[in-house]
């Protein structure tokens, strides 16, 4: 439907909505740059204070760039095995895809918690005794993404048509990889970009699961920002807007990145 010829209640929903939305947020943004904030409506003054103070933390950088490398690698990793499986199965077994997705939804059906302790049990004794390492926070990163990942690379190929581009481009005399290569995988990239994406910011926003394996041998932003939380609402709402404005940077970035190569596509 299109807002703009909609009626007024329509409208009016929706803006109450973004406002409902949009609310914490900004009581979020107005405290951490709040000096003295305490029976007024609105602060009595304002200070970059604990955004200086945060970035001239060693502690927050060293946990920033924990979060984004680890995050990274496992998105990487995801793309590296899920962008040819979901295509194989799409394309040549798809009598496969219950199958398939039975497999990518079980981390929907297992909580943080049960699958941190089962995790910790597995790995911290036997052969591989890699408990509060970064090798297994970045396999249990893998399993959170999966369903993410099957259903937005699924999606893409669905939405293009690839069994259709694909017996196309064999029918001009390409192979199969190069036809993967250089025609189906520059049409669905803005959707494995968005998935990408959706993916990077679960993984960072994860706590429990973080915590709980890793939590005393590897600090990222949200265990840090856990810790902090309890010294000062100021600091932690200038962490979690800082969180935010990241996340948006990094999407408005990717989508322009996606819609060029789209472009470039067509």
């Amino acid at each position: 439907m299109n807002i703009r010829k909609a009626g007024v209640a329509p409208r009016t929903f929706m803006l109450l909505l973004m406002i409902y939305l949009l609310l914490p947020l900004l009581a979020t943004g107005l405290y951490a740059f709040a000096q003295d904030w305490q029976n007024t409506l609105l602060p009595r003054s304002w200070t970059l204070g604990w955004f200086r103070g945060m970035f001239q933390d060693i502690r927050f950088l060293e946990a920033l760039w924990t979060s984004l490398y680890l995050c990274i690698i496992s998105v990487l990793l995801s793309l590296a095995v899920m962008l040819p499986a979901v295509f194989v199965i799409t394309v040549y077994f798809p009598l496969w895809e219950s199958f398939m997705k039975g497999i990518v939804v079980l981390p929907y059906a297992v909580p943080g918690v049960v699958a941190a302790v089962g995790l910790i049990r597995a790995y911290s004794s036997g052969p591989f005794d890699i408990s509060g390492t970064a090798y297994l926070l970045v396999g249990a990163y893998f399993v959170v993404i999966l369903p993410y990942m099957y259903q937005g690379i699924r999606n893409s190929l669905l939405s293009v048509s690839a069994v259709e581009l694909l017996n196309a481009a064999e029918l001009l005399g390409a192979r199969r990889r190069s036809a993967f290569v250089n025609v189906i995988l520059p049409n669905i990239w803005p959707g494995v970009m968005v998935s990408a994406l959706l993916s990077f910011s679960v993984l960072f926003g994860e706590f429990v699961l973080t915590n709980m394996l890793v939590g005393g041998h590897i600090q990222t932003i949200q265990v840090y920002l856990f810790r902090r939380v309890g010294e000062s609402g100021h600091l932690a709402s200038a962490i979690a807007i800082s969180y935010f404005v990241f996340i948006l940077l990094l999407s408005a970035v990717l989508m322009k990145l996606g819609m060029k190569i789209k472009g470039q596509a067509k």
